[in-house]
């Protein structure tokens, strides 16, 4: 029940995304259909560039993942971003077409990922704010047709959705020894249920073992297998939790993140948070603001270890994020009450009344400790 009114929720935010349908001209396919959404806020800031999210058999597969990245994007769990599906439901046989001698794509599959490389990517980039992170999602066939993207030297797309797999012949270990060798830098995410396909299942299972006995560096991992769903259930499953695996880094500092990260950390939290940022931007070409949650989490890390010392890169931090606010000066004078420099502590405590006050951080807040500093030090 809750799958279903979680689905209901994804389907119902797409009415205030905006999604078009148009068609594209190929040189080597024809005219081909395609469904694209673009984020809400998309023609407002004309300055931001968006991850792509490349979707085939978008006939049944764009609504999921559009759906998705709308309603999850909107919660901050993930940065907005592009959706592309291609329609393949009357070409998908042709788009898909492998050779049965060494099993690479040929006649109809070779124009097809051509058409992706080639045309599609770059019709998009030149038409919309596509950035440099690019994500391709498949099922069953096109699960395993999105693989021949990775082998590239310099692939096309950071991230592969595969969700059930029919293997090809050979394909199960290209991707062994491709995944083994830590040559490429990419995210994979892979997907089966015990209702899947028997073959699917068999080869996937058989996969996913083997990748655990290897040490991964470069590439990031994550496998799901489901308890209930079928082939075509799993879908509704796959694609957050995919989502989730891949923007796991872009999304706020967790309770578990806290606990499990933050709090074992041996250098400063400050430094982690900074890290955190700067891989984001790394990562999805994003310049994202530090949230004031993960203010939050630094300052509690602050004081559970009791080194204060690291509340004036904090303040520096905070300063650079939210000018014009009193946040900068609450952590500067927490970290001149930990030296002993009570004067300065004071000052920056009354120095706040001239700022904006912000996350439920008050300027009386602030004054009462200049006072009550004052009271105890005969100042």
């Amino acid at each position: 029940m809750k799958k279903y009114i979680f689905l209901l929720l994804i389907f119902t935010s797409q009415l205030f995304s905006q999604t078009k349908y148009e068609f594209i001209d190929s040189d080597r396919l024809g005219q081909r259909e395609l469904k694209i959404q673009l984020p809400r806020n998309y023609n407002e800031n004309l300055e931001q560039f968006y991850p792509l999210i490349v979707t085939l058999d978008g006939d049944y597969l764009f609504e999921v993942v559009s759906g998705n990245v709308d309603y999850m994007s909107y919660w901050d769990d993930m940065p907005d971003a592009i959706v592309v599906g291609i329609n393949q439901e009357s070409s998908k046989e042709d788009d898909l077409y492998i050779s049965e001698e060494d099993y690479f794509p040929i006649r109809g599959g070779a124009k097809f990922y051509e058409f992706l490389g080639a045309e599609l990517v770059p019709y998009l980039i030149e038409k919309y704010r596509v950035g440099i992170f690019k994500i391709v999602v498949g099922h069953g066939d096109s699960a395993n047709f999105i693989n021949f993207f990775a082998f590239k030297k310099d692939p096309l797309f950071q991230a592969y959705i595969s969700i059930s797999p029919s293997f090809s012949p050979f394909m199960e270990e290209n991707l062994f020894q491709l995944i083994s060798s830590n040559k490429a830098s990419i995210f994979y995410y892979l997907s089966t249920s015990e209702e899947d396909f028997k073959d699917n299942r068999k080869s996937i299972l058989n996969l996913n073992t083997r990748i655990q006995d290897i040490k991964l560096e470069t590439i990031t991992y994550k496998f799901d297998d489901f308890k209930t769903d079928g082939h075509y259930s799993l879908v509704a499953n796959s694609i957050p939790s995919a989502l989730n695996h891949i923007f796991s880094i872009y999304k706020p500092i967790s309770r578990n993140e806290y606990k499990n990260e933050l709090l074992k950390i041996d250098y400063s939290p400050v430094k982690y948070l900074e890290n955190k940022y700067r891989k984001i931007k790394d990562l999805f070409g994003i310049e994202k603001q530090i949230l004031l949650n993960d203010f939050r989490a630094v300052n509690a890390t602050i004081i559970k270890k009791k080194n204060m010392d690291y509340y004036k890169d904090l303040s520096k931090l905070a300063k650079d994020n939210y000018p014009g606010t009193l946040l900068s000066n609450l952590y500067i004078g927490r970290y001149y009450e930990s030296t002993g420099n009570y004067k300065k502590a004071i000052k920056a405590y009354q120095e706040a009344f001239v700022y904006d006050e912000i996350d439920g951080i008050t300027k009386e807040e602030l004054l009462d400790r200049a006072e009550k500093l004052k009271f105890e030090n005969d100042y």
